[in-house]
């Protein structure tokens, strides 16, 4: 336990913005020990590659016995913190936040949207869930960072992204961080114009997603981003990879 909450302080004083933490997001035990021999400082889990590593799609519809499971076997591989993408959180998020702790991360994804269909839950909905995920991340006695995830900008094509759609994410992420929340992660945020807006107005660190279309790292930084995920992409990587490879031993 102590070495979990000197990852979890590790962890929390990563999030500088300007100074973009990037985490190439794992889904086993390999992929883990692959990014931590890298040199990366710190790692997390991308929900959507851990279920497909299993061969279950994304939406909670992977058992969270077994999500919980991989997470413990990731967080004993490594010395490195981890946090746990719990996707919505499934049925009991302080539940959920308390055994992904009990597993070993030091932090938590939790999203906006409901995992079905893709919808938007109402602010104070997700507000009341962030605040359970805050107590059951502070009972145990680790300061576990909550990164509170707002799928706006999924619901409208790129081309549709503009200044009411960075206003709506604000928003959210002031209410998220007055419930708790230690950062916001914004997917589908592309934008340069719209990033700044949201740096410089966000309560929050705010974390984009990595790959293409995005602004260049040192473009990131001045931009004022403070975490950038890499979340599914890296899964489709080395997949790509190991089919091109076989396909040449074939």
């Amino acid at each position: 336990m102590p070495d979990q909450f000197a990852r979890a302080d590790a962890f929390r004083a990563l999030h500088v913005p300007g100074r973009p933490l990037v985490l190439y997001n794992v889904w086993d035990v390999g992929s883990a020990r692959a990014v931590a021999a890298s040199g990366a400082p710190a790692l997390a889990t991308g929900s959507w590659s851990v279920a497909a590593a299993q061969g279950y799609p994304d939406g909670e519809r992977m058992p969270l016995d077994l999500a919980l499971s991989i997470l413990g076997r990731i967080c004993a591989a490594v010395d490195l913190p981890v946090s746990a993408d719990l996707e919505a959180g499934y049925d009991d998020v302080a539940r959920t936040v308390a055994r992904a702790i009990e597993a070993g991360a030091i932090g938590c994804n939790l999203e906006d949207s409901l995992p079905a269909t893709g919808a938007m839950r109402p602010v104070a909905e997700v507000a009341a869930r962030l605040a359970a995920a805050r107590t059951a991340a502070d009972s145990g006695g680790v300061r576990a960072f909550v990164n509170a995830r707002t799928d706006v900008f999924f619901q409208a094509p790129a081309t549709a992204h503009d200044e009411a759609i960075a206003d709506e994410a604000i928003e959210r992420a002031r209410a998220y961080a007055d419930a708790g929340a230690d950062g916001v992660f914004v997917p589908g945020l592309a934008d340069e114009r719209l990033i700044a807006r949201i740096t410089a107005a966000s309560p929050l660190p705010v974390n984009i997603q990595g790959g293409p279309g995005l602004p260049p790292p040192a473009r990131q930084a001045e931009l004022g981003v403070a975490r950038v995920s890499w979340g599914h992409r890296s899964y489709l990587a080395v997949m790509q990879a190991v089919e091109d490879a076989a396909r040449a031993a074939l």
